[in-house]
Protein backbone atom coordinates (compact mmCIF):
# COMPACT_ATOMS: atom_id res chain seq x y z
CA UNK A 1 0.00 0.00 0.00
CA UNK A 2 1.42 3.49 -0.80
CA UNK A 3 1.86 5.83 1.93
CA UNK A 4 1.35 9.94 2.02
CA UNK A 5 3.14 11.55 4.77
CA UNK A 6 2.96 15.10 5.87
CA UNK A 7 5.03 16.80 8.28
CA UNK A 8 4.16 19.73 10.03
CA UNK A 9 7.05 21.06 11.66
CA UNK A 10 8.00 23.31 14.64
CA UNK A 11 11.23 23.87 16.18
CA UNK A 12 10.73 20.71 19.07
CA UNK A 13 8.26 18.94 17.49
CA UNK A 14 6.75 17.48 14.55
CA UNK A 15 3.19 16.41 13.42
CA UNK A 16 3.00 13.47 11.63
CA UNK A 17 0.31 12.21 9.36
CA UNK A 18 0.36 9.20 7.38
CA UNK A 19 -2.59 8.80 4.45
CA UNK A 20 -3.02 5.85 2.53
CA UNK A 21 -3.66 6.30 -1.52
CA UNK A 22 -7.34 5.89 -0.68
CA UNK A 23 -6.83 9.03 1.03
CA UNK A 24 -7.87 7.20 4.82
CA UNK A 25 -5.42 8.26 7.86
CA UNK A 26 -3.47 4.73 8.83
CA UNK A 27 -1.06 6.58 11.70
CA UNK A 28 -0.40 10.02 13.09
CA UNK A 29 2.03 10.99 16.08
CA UNK A 30 4.05 13.46 16.87
CA UNK A 31 7.63 13.05 17.15
CA UNK A 32 11.10 15.10 17.47
CA UNK A 33 12.18 17.87 15.41
CA UNK A 34 15.22 15.33 14.40
CA UNK A 35 16.13 14.03 10.75
CA UNK A 36 17.47 11.15 12.94
CA UNK A 37 14.18 10.66 14.75
CA UNK A 38 11.80 11.30 11.70
CA UNK A 39 14.07 8.81 9.54
CA UNK A 40 13.38 6.16 11.90
CA UNK A 41 9.72 6.24 12.82
CA UNK A 42 9.08 6.05 8.85
CA UNK A 43 11.19 3.34 8.49
CA UNK A 44 9.19 1.65 10.82
CA UNK A 45 5.73 2.15 8.94
CA UNK A 46 3.56 -0.70 7.47
CA UNK A 47 3.93 -0.06 3.28
CA UNK A 48 5.51 1.89 0.70
CA UNK A 49 6.35 5.52 1.20
CA UNK A 50 5.25 7.06 -2.12
CA UNK A 51 6.39 10.67 -0.60
CA UNK A 52 6.82 12.93 2.50
CA UNK A 53 5.64 16.46 2.20
CA UNK A 54 6.60 19.32 4.12
CA UNK A 55 5.54 23.34 4.39
CA UNK A 56 9.31 25.27 3.57
CA UNK A 57 10.31 27.07 6.89
CA UNK A 58 13.14 27.65 8.62
CA UNK A 59 13.96 23.79 9.83
CA UNK A 60 13.04 22.17 6.38
CA UNK A 61 15.66 22.31 4.38
CA UNK A 62 18.03 20.72 7.00
CA UNK A 63 15.19 18.01 7.89
CA UNK A 64 14.71 17.37 3.87
CA UNK A 65 18.38 16.82 3.21
CA UNK A 66 18.22 14.68 6.21
CA UNK A 67 15.56 12.86 5.05
CA UNK A 68 16.71 12.00 1.56
CA UNK A 69 20.28 10.92 2.58
CA UNK A 70 17.94 8.46 4.90
CA UNK A 71 16.89 7.35 1.37
CA UNK A 72 13.39 8.64 1.92
CA UNK A 73 11.33 10.85 -0.99
CA UNK A 74 10.95 14.41 0.67
CA UNK A 75 9.29 17.48 -1.24
CA UNK A 76 9.59 20.66 -0.09
CA UNK A 77 5.88 22.72 -0.52
CA UNK A 78 5.35 26.12 -1.27
CA UNK A 79 4.67 27.84 1.86
CA UNK A 80 2.34 30.24 0.23
CA UNK A 81 0.41 27.65 -1.08
CA UNK A 82 -0.19 25.12 1.69
CA UNK A 83 -1.09 28.56 4.13
CA UNK A 84 -3.84 28.87 1.48
CA UNK A 85 -5.33 25.76 1.74
CA UNK A 86 -5.37 25.29 5.33
CA UNK A 87 -7.12 28.13 6.19
CA UNK A 88 -10.31 25.94 4.92
CA UNK A 89 -9.83 24.25 8.25
CA UNK A 90 -12.43 25.49 10.85
CA UNK A 91 -9.90 24.40 13.82
CA UNK A 92 -5.84 25.10 12.98
CA UNK A 93 -4.08 22.81 15.14
CA UNK A 94 -0.59 21.04 14.24
CA UNK A 95 -2.30 17.56 13.99
CA UNK A 96 -4.89 19.05 11.37
CA UNK A 97 -1.73 20.68 9.45
CA UNK A 98 -0.05 17.31 9.33
CA UNK A 99 -3.28 16.00 8.14
CA UNK A 100 -3.65 19.15 5.03
CA UNK A 101 -0.82 18.78 3.82
CA UNK A 102 -0.97 14.71 3.79
CA UNK A 103 -3.80 15.34 1.89
CA UNK A 104 -2.16 17.98 -0.12
CA UNK A 105 0.48 15.58 -1.18
CA UNK A 106 -2.01 12.74 -1.71
CA UNK A 107 -3.78 14.86 -4.46
CA UNK A 108 -0.84 16.39 -5.60
CA UNK A 109 -2.46 20.20 -5.52
CA UNK A 110 1.00 21.11 -4.75
CA UNK A 111 3.89 23.31 -6.00
CA UNK A 112 7.37 22.07 -4.71
CA UNK A 113 10.15 23.86 -3.90
CA UNK A 114 13.70 23.50 -4.51
CA UNK A 115 15.93 22.65 -1.46
CA UNK A 116 19.17 25.05 -1.56
CA UNK A 117 22.78 24.09 -1.20
CA UNK A 118 25.22 23.86 1.72
CA UNK A 119 26.59 26.33 -0.16
CA UNK A 120 23.79 27.97 -1.08
CA UNK A 121 22.54 28.74 2.43
CA UNK A 122 26.29 29.53 3.91
CA UNK A 123 26.20 32.01 1.83
CA UNK A 124 22.69 33.29 2.50
CA UNK A 125 23.63 33.35 6.12
CA UNK A 126 26.94 35.74 5.46
CA UNK A 127 24.63 37.94 3.63
CA UNK A 128 21.62 37.67 6.38
CA UNK A 129 24.50 38.68 8.84
CA UNK A 130 25.84 41.90 6.93
CA UNK A 131 22.38 43.16 6.55
CA UNK A 132 21.07 42.60 10.56
CA UNK A 133 24.50 44.55 11.44
CA UNK A 134 23.55 47.12 8.69
CA UNK A 135 20.07 47.71 10.30
CA UNK A 136 21.20 47.69 13.92
CA UNK A 137 23.35 50.43 12.92
CA UNK A 138 20.87 52.74 10.63
CA UNK A 139 18.55 52.20 13.48
CA UNK A 140 21.24 53.28 15.92
CA UNK A 141 21.87 56.22 14.67
CA UNK A 142 18.07 57.00 13.76
CA UNK A 143 17.58 56.43 17.21
CA UNK A 144 20.25 59.03 17.99
CA UNK A 145 18.72 61.40 15.90
CA UNK A 146 15.50 61.42 17.64
CA UNK A 147 16.94 61.53 20.86
CA UNK A 148 19.01 64.73 20.17
CA UNK A 149 15.95 66.50 18.24
CA UNK A 150 13.66 66.45 21.30
CA UNK A 151 16.30 69.23 22.57
CA UNK A 152 15.84 70.97 19.40
CA UNK A 153 19.35 69.53 18.56
CA UNK A 154 19.97 69.00 14.50
CA UNK A 155 22.06 66.73 13.42
CA UNK A 156 20.93 67.27 9.71
CA UNK A 157 22.15 65.99 6.42
CA UNK A 158 25.97 64.39 7.31
CA UNK A 159 28.35 61.59 6.15
CA UNK A 160 28.61 58.13 8.02
CA UNK A 161 32.47 59.01 8.95
CA UNK A 162 31.61 62.25 10.49
CA UNK A 163 28.07 61.29 12.18
CA UNK A 164 29.89 60.56 15.35
CA UNK A 165 31.95 63.87 15.70
CA UNK A 166 28.14 65.77 14.88
CA UNK A 167 26.95 63.78 17.70
CA UNK A 168 29.41 64.55 20.32
CA UNK A 169 29.30 68.70 18.99
CA UNK A 170 25.87 68.56 19.57
CA UNK A 171 25.79 66.72 23.25
CA UNK A 172 28.97 68.41 24.36
CA UNK A 173 28.38 70.31 27.97
CA UNK A 174 25.28 68.62 28.97
CA UNK A 175 26.41 66.03 31.10
CA UNK A 176 22.90 63.69 30.86
CA UNK A 177 23.10 63.77 26.83
CA UNK A 178 26.63 62.72 26.95
CA UNK A 179 25.49 59.84 29.37
CA UNK A 180 22.68 58.72 27.18
CA UNK A 181 25.01 58.99 23.96
CA UNK A 182 27.95 57.59 24.46
CA UNK A 183 27.10 53.97 24.70
CA UNK A 184 25.09 54.37 21.74
CA UNK A 185 27.82 56.21 19.65
CA UNK A 186 30.15 52.92 21.22
CA UNK A 187 27.77 50.08 20.38
CA UNK A 188 27.66 51.98 16.64
CA UNK A 189 31.67 52.16 16.59
CA UNK A 190 31.78 48.53 17.10
CA UNK A 191 28.68 47.56 14.58
CA UNK A 192 30.11 49.94 11.96
CA UNK A 193 33.73 48.30 12.72
CA UNK A 194 32.20 44.14 12.27
CA UNK A 195 30.12 46.08 9.54
CA UNK A 196 33.61 46.84 7.69
CA UNK A 197 34.97 43.24 8.17
CA UNK A 198 31.77 41.56 6.66
CA UNK A 199 31.73 43.80 3.76
CA UNK A 200 35.45 42.77 3.04
CA UNK A 201 34.44 39.15 3.08
CA UNK A 202 31.31 39.35 1.22
CA UNK A 203 33.48 41.50 -1.74
CA UNK A 204 36.35 38.51 -1.74
CA UNK A 205 33.55 35.50 -1.67
CA UNK A 206 32.08 37.62 -4.78
CA UNK A 207 35.51 37.93 -6.29
CA UNK A 208 36.54 34.20 -5.92
CA UNK A 209 33.82 33.28 -7.44
CA UNK A 210 33.70 32.75 -11.31
CA UNK A 211 29.65 33.08 -11.43
CA UNK A 212 29.77 35.90 -9.49
CA UNK A 213 32.56 37.53 -11.80
CA UNK A 214 30.66 37.45 -15.05
CA UNK A 215 27.68 38.31 -13.29
CA UNK A 216 29.36 41.88 -11.73
CA UNK A 217 30.29 42.29 -15.64
CA UNK A 218 26.46 44.17 -15.32
CA UNK A 219 26.67 47.66 -14.69
CA UNK A 220 24.83 48.65 -10.98
CA UNK A 221 26.05 44.58 -10.03
CA UNK A 222 28.26 44.39 -6.97
CA UNK A 223 29.33 42.03 -4.75
CA UNK A 224 25.80 42.08 -2.62
CA UNK A 225 23.46 41.87 -5.44
CA UNK A 226 25.57 38.91 -7.43
CA UNK A 227 25.95 36.78 -4.41
CA UNK A 228 22.42 36.80 -3.26
CA UNK A 229 21.02 35.91 -7.04
CA UNK A 230 23.81 33.45 -7.15
CA UNK A 231 22.57 31.99 -3.78
CA UNK A 232 18.91 32.45 -4.10
CA UNK A 233 18.71 30.75 -7.79
CA UNK A 234 21.40 27.86 -6.81
CA UNK A 235 21.04 26.08 -9.61
CA UNK A 236 20.52 27.34 -12.96
CA UNK A 237 19.51 24.28 -15.07
CA UNK A 238 16.16 24.06 -12.59
CA UNK A 239 14.43 26.76 -15.07
CA UNK A 240 13.44 25.49 -18.60
CA UNK A 241 13.87 29.11 -19.61
CA UNK A 242 15.35 32.04 -18.24
CA UNK A 243 12.20 33.97 -18.76
CA UNK A 244 10.64 32.15 -15.89
CA UNK A 245 12.90 33.77 -13.45
CA UNK A 246 10.84 37.15 -13.37
CA UNK A 247 7.78 35.42 -12.03
CA UNK A 248 9.60 32.78 -9.85
CA UNK A 249 11.38 36.70 -8.12
CA UNK A 250 7.82 38.29 -7.77
CA UNK A 251 8.46 40.62 -10.50
CA UNK A 252 5.47 39.97 -12.82
CA UNK A 253 1.95 41.52 -12.43
CA UNK A 254 -0.60 39.82 -10.58
CA UNK A 255 -4.04 39.15 -12.33
CA UNK A 256 -7.52 38.56 -10.90
CA UNK A 257 -9.77 37.08 -13.65
CA UNK A 258 -13.26 35.98 -12.93
CA UNK A 259 -15.86 35.75 -15.43
CA UNK A 260 -16.32 39.72 -17.18
CA UNK A 261 -14.03 40.85 -14.94
CA UNK A 262 -10.05 40.54 -15.43
CA UNK A 263 -7.98 43.03 -13.52
CA UNK A 264 -4.12 43.39 -13.44
CA UNK A 265 -2.43 44.72 -10.20
CA UNK A 266 1.04 45.05 -9.07
CA UNK A 267 3.41 42.64 -9.12
CA UNK A 268 2.93 39.09 -7.27
CA UNK A 269 5.83 39.78 -4.70
CA UNK A 270 6.32 35.68 -4.38
CA UNK A 271 9.79 34.12 -3.93
CA UNK A 272 12.78 35.33 -2.09
CA UNK A 273 12.08 38.86 -1.06
CA UNK A 274 15.59 39.67 -0.64
CA UNK A 275 16.57 38.41 -4.35
CA UNK A 276 13.36 40.79 -5.23
CA UNK A 277 14.68 44.19 -3.32
CA UNK A 278 18.20 43.82 -4.35
CA UNK A 279 17.46 43.53 -8.36
CA UNK A 280 14.77 46.69 -7.49
CA UNK A 281 18.28 48.31 -5.89
CA UNK A 282 20.22 47.36 -8.84
CA UNK A 283 18.17 48.28 -11.23
CA UNK A 284 17.98 52.19 -9.41
CA UNK A 285 21.56 52.29 -10.03
CA UNK A 286 21.71 51.46 -13.30
CA UNK A 287 19.01 53.85 -14.27
CA UNK A 288 20.62 56.90 -12.40
CA UNK A 289 24.43 56.68 -12.76
CA UNK A 290 26.82 54.11 -15.05
CA UNK A 291 27.88 54.24 -18.39
CA UNK A 292 25.36 53.83 -21.46
CA UNK A 293 24.56 50.74 -22.29
CA UNK A 294 21.43 49.38 -24.38
CA UNK A 295 20.02 48.05 -21.12
CA UNK A 296 20.15 51.35 -19.69
CA UNK A 297 18.67 52.85 -22.62
CA UNK A 298 15.47 50.05 -22.90
CA UNK A 299 14.93 51.21 -18.97
CA UNK A 300 15.03 55.44 -19.81
CA UNK A 301 12.39 54.85 -23.09
CA UNK A 302 10.36 52.74 -20.91
CA UNK A 303 10.46 55.15 -17.78
CA UNK A 304 8.87 57.64 -20.23
CA UNK A 305 6.39 56.04 -21.66
CA UNK A 306 5.02 54.10 -18.68
CA UNK A 307 6.74 56.05 -15.72
CA UNK A 308 9.89 55.39 -13.18
CA UNK A 309 8.46 53.11 -11.28
CA UNK A 310 7.03 50.98 -13.51
CA UNK A 311 10.29 51.22 -15.76
CA UNK A 312 12.62 50.15 -12.43
CA UNK A 313 10.31 46.90 -11.57
CA UNK A 314 10.30 46.14 -15.61
CA UNK A 315 14.46 46.35 -15.43
CA UNK A 316 14.93 44.90 -12.34
CA UNK A 317 12.73 41.53 -14.03
CA UNK A 318 15.17 41.50 -17.02
CA UNK A 319 18.82 42.11 -14.68
CA UNK A 320 17.48 39.03 -13.49
CA UNK A 321 16.54 37.51 -16.77
CA UNK A 322 19.71 38.53 -18.47
CA UNK A 323 22.06 37.53 -14.93
CA UNK A 324 20.48 33.81 -15.44
CA UNK A 325 21.43 34.20 -19.17
CA UNK A 326 25.10 34.83 -18.08
CA UNK A 327 25.29 32.46 -15.60
CA UNK A 328 24.14 29.64 -18.08
CA UNK A 329 25.77 30.43 -21.17
CA UNK A 330 29.21 31.17 -19.21
CA UNK A 331 29.41 34.66 -20.90
CA UNK A 332 29.83 38.17 -19.67
CA UNK A 333 27.37 41.05 -20.29
CA UNK A 334 27.66 42.77 -23.60
CA UNK A 335 26.80 46.53 -23.40
CA UNK A 336 26.39 47.08 -27.08
CA UNK A 337 23.77 44.08 -27.90
CA UNK A 338 21.47 42.29 -26.27
CA UNK A 339 21.65 38.47 -25.65
CA UNK A 340 19.17 35.51 -26.70
CA UNK A 341 16.42 35.62 -23.41
CA UNK A 342 15.17 31.88 -24.74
Amino acid sequence: MKLFVGLDVSLAKTSVCVISEYGKIIKEAETESEPEVLARWLHDLDGSIAAIGLEAGPLSQWLHRGLTEAGLDTVLMETRQVKGALKAMPIKTDRRDAEGIARLLHLGWFRPVHCKSVSAQETRAVLGARKAIQQNMIALEMSLRGLLRNFGLKVGAISRGRFETRIRELADGNPMLETATDPMLRARATLRQELAGLEERVRQLAWDDQVCQRLMSMPGIGAVVALTFRAAVDDPARFRSSKRIGPWVGLTPSRNQSGERDVSGGITKAGDVNLRRTLCQAATVMMNRGRSTWLRTWGAQLAQRRGRKIAMVALARRIAVILHRIWVDGTTFQPDAAPNLA
